[in-house]
């Protein structure tokens, strides 16, 4: 973050300090273009319900790939010409106060942005949709269709409010992250690039340079390559996903397929020709800044080629008996743990049946993940506090004094109405009623008692603005979800639900008040009335939640099997990774509980001193760079992104890390430094065009083949083939399809 200074207001400048967005943004507006269209509020529906569908669907996939607000932002480009060029354009109501339009001119680009807008909220999926999936599908127990939907109403809405930091003590906090998260230049979202960028190369009319091609020229080529080459990984060679040839050179070997595997190994030499590999759980390489991306990378080889190793083969907490990398729960001789043996009649925890059934085991690579997740938790407070408190004072003073120096966007803005506080509060009240409502009435479902609720929220409020800092600088974003199972864990164990609730009002009303924010920031960028904004995302968060839901709903009742992969078959896409790793937090830190895992009473004791690790970390950076103020690489090393880089395995594997810093080095790296003028025109559309691509292609193979049973059986057609590499190694262990160490 850049230095503040308390200079005069009227001391603005048309120069953004953050080069990428110089370059990236437009710096001029036009009011009175009309927004809130028809056309806006058909393709903007259209587009929520569609991808809200769509992604809900691929959710459960091997590979969930996420279909982007930017294949709408696309899509809709056509339509939107078509509906201008069509519709009829009388005036109804003329001369009254009700007068209005279905075609006011031209297809605009500030429709476009509201249009994306919608479009993002269907971009994803709805986290508490891992409760319902964790409870039917893995639990095999009954969850009402009525608390369900409010648990996902809630923690949707009640991220809008959190993004503009209403407490939930109703603190007047309303508007105070967006004075920190938004309007300052230096909080520049760099993902929000790749959508200007695509907005300015559908909408700018810009001649052709010499030998070149505009924008959407390139922007179509890309489109269109990736569209047709993701039929090779996607369906005709699927061994493309991921590419890990070190196996081949001893496919009889449990140690080369460990080292090799890129699903389920260190993944050396293993690499994805596949861009929802790439992209599929950190996000476009394209879009992350080149500091982030070696923080990433350097965290990265720290703990899957350091720290792995030697924890696996010294045998720490018996390692060689598990799987070396495995998001799987196991008994002490390495087979895997049936939870249901463990759960009681009414959701509990069976302590006789633990006891009798013996102490839960993980593979080390998971119990190390837990410790790095304690690692980032103290690692960020201490790096914002060292790294960035004095800039936070200075905003603050700034937000309440009224003394603001603005950048051009900022500037631009002041000549829109903003959103009042009241409109935030009756929201939040809404909310805390309906939590309230659905945590007493449906108390046996749902297991969280009211202060529960409220201890979430607070939580995530006093997290909200750190990792709001390092999202908003560094395009990564440290999770809450940690800390908040650890804290219901103790103090209210052995409820597996009200953990899952816990979570989900603590993690994800941060983490979906960060997205909110930054919806806020690409208006920002585009100039989008903020009252707007916040219509356009009620609206959007509403209908994605039923859409979700239903479909999650339909998934669940359609395909057999859904989830378990002891039933599936080999190759099914149906294994559900990321609810497979929410339910084995569930049963770690709810059913079980932290006290018989990383307490007192538990194995995993030691991992516990990550949180003094992490917190030391920023301080000895800190300290270095203090020392030697003219080494400015030093200031660049971000200790949370560093330490949580690995927060994503599982699910994500190491194929999914590789792949993306390779792309992410020659990116942000190697074209911004060597082929700058290249990189500013061309990467932002290129991200844009291998995203939709990938996406389009995806859902066209599924419609076309494999709804109807169309498959392919070949050797290319198995990714990975390491079979191996998920075998124990520890002597007399005995695992199906493994060979026995003597």
């Amino acid at each position: 973050m850049a230095e503040i200074h308390n200079d005069d207001p009227a001391a603005s400048s048309d120069e953004c300090p953050i080069k990428q967005v110089d370059v990236t943004v437009p710096k001029t507006d036009d009011p009175t273009l009309p927004v809130l269209t028809f056309r806006m509020w058909v393709l903007g529906l259209a587009s929520c319900v569609i991808l809200s569908f769509v992604n809900q669907f691929f959710w459960y996939r091997a590979e969930p790939l996420t279909v982007s607000s930017i294949s709408a932002q696309i899509a809709v480009v056509p339509l939107g010409h078509l509906m201008a060029r069509t519709i009829t354009k009388r005036v109804f109501y003329q001369g009254t106060p009700f007068e209005f339009s279905l075609n006011p001119g031209p297809f605009n680009i500030k429709e476009h942005v509201l249009i994306t807008i919608f479009a993002n909220s269907g971009a994803g999926s709805v986290y508490a949709t891992h409760i319902l999936s964790a409870v039917k599908l893995f639990y095999k127990k009954s969850l009402p269709f009525l608390p369900a939907f409010i648990v996902m109403a809630t923690t949707q809405n009640t991220s809008i409010s959190m993004s503009y930091g209403v407490n939930v003590l109703g603190f007047g906090w309303a508007g105070l992250f967006r004075k920190y998260l938004v309007d300052p230049a230096e909080m520049w979202w760099p993902s929000n690039l790749v959508q200007v960028s695509l907005f300015r190369a559908l909408h700018d009319k810009e001649p052709r340079p010499k030998s070149g091609t505009t924008r959407n020229q390139f922007f179509l080529i890309t489109f269109i390559s990736g569209f047709a080459y993701y039929i090779f990984p996607g369906f005709l060679f699927p061994m493309l996903t991921s590419v890990s040839w070190v196996c081949w050179l001893a496919p009889n070997s449990v140690l080369v397929q460990q080292l090799g595997s890129g699903f389920h190994g260190l993944g050396i030499g293993s690499l994805g020709f596949d861009w929802s590999t790439i992209s599929s759980y950190l996000g476009s390489p394209l879009a992350s800044p080149w500091f982030a991306t070696a923080n990433v990378a350097a965290g990265f080889l720290l703990i899957m080629y350091v720290l792995t190793p030697l924890s696996y083969w010294l045998d720490l907490y018996n390692a060689k008996t598990f799987p070396l990398f495995s998001n799987d729960l196991f008994m002490s001789n390495g087979s895997v743990y049936d939870i249901s043996k463990i759960v009681d009649s009414n959701f509990h925890l069976d302590e006789k049946a633990y006891s009798e059934y013996g102490p839960l085991h993980m593979s080390t690579f998971f119990a190390m993940t837990y410790g790095v997740g304690f690692a980032t938790l103290s690692a960020t407070i201490v790096h914002i506090l060292l790294f960035h408190g004095s800039d936070l004072w200075n905003q603050s003073k700034m937000a309440f004094g009224g003394n603001k120096k603005m950048d051009v966007h900022t500037r631009l803005m002041k000549v829109y109405k903003q959103v009042p506080m009241w409109w935030y509060l009756i929201i939040l009240v809404i909310n805390i009623a309906a939590i309230f409502f659905a945590c007493n009435h449906y108390n046996d479902a749902l297991q969280l008692p009211w202060w529960g609720v409220l201890l979430a929220c607070g939580i995530a409020i006093f997290f909200t603005l750190p990792i709001g800092v390092i999202v908003a600088t560094t395009n990564q974003a440290p999770g809450l979800n940690i800390i908040t199972e650890y804290v219901i864990g103790y103090l209210y164990p052995e409820r597996p639900v009200a953990n899952m609730c816990f979570k989900v009002y603590g993690y994800i009303s941060m983490t979906q008040a960060l997205t909110f924010l930054q919806d806020f920031k690409l208006g920002h960028y585009m100039k989008i009335p903020p009252r707007t904004m916040f219509m356009a995302q009620v609206v959007g968060t509403l209908v994605s939640v039923i859409v979700y839901q239903a479909t999650a709903w339909w998934l669940m009742g359609t395909i057999p099997n859904l989830c378990d992969t002891s039933l599936l078959p080999p190759n099914s896409q149906w294994t559900c990774p990321m609810d497979h790793v929410f339910y084995d937090a569930s049963v770690i830190w709810g059913l079980v509980g932290p006290r018989r895992i990383f307490g007192n009473e538990g194995i995993y004791s030691n991992v516990n001193w990550f949180f003094l690790a992490g917190a030391i970390a920023p301080l000895l950076v800190w300290l270095a760079h203090k020392a030697f103020p003219k080494r400015k690489w030093i200031r660049l090393i971000h200790v949370p992104v560093l330490i949580g880089a690995t927060a994503m395995m599982p699910p994500a594997t190491a194929v999914n890390y590789t792949s993306w810093i390779i792309v992410g080095f020659f990116s942000g790296y190697v074209l911004f430094r060597y082929r700058p003028k290249w990189w500013e025109r061309y990467n932002y559309v290129l991200s844009g065009g291998l995203d939709a691509g990938t996406a389009f292609m995806s859902v066209l193979i599924f419609i076309a083949l494999q709804l109807t049973n169309v498959e392919l059986d070949w050797w290319g057609g198995t990714p990975d083939r390491c079979p191996l590499a998920s075998c124990p190694t520890a002597r007399g262990i005995s695992v199906d399809n493994c060979p026995v160490f003597t």
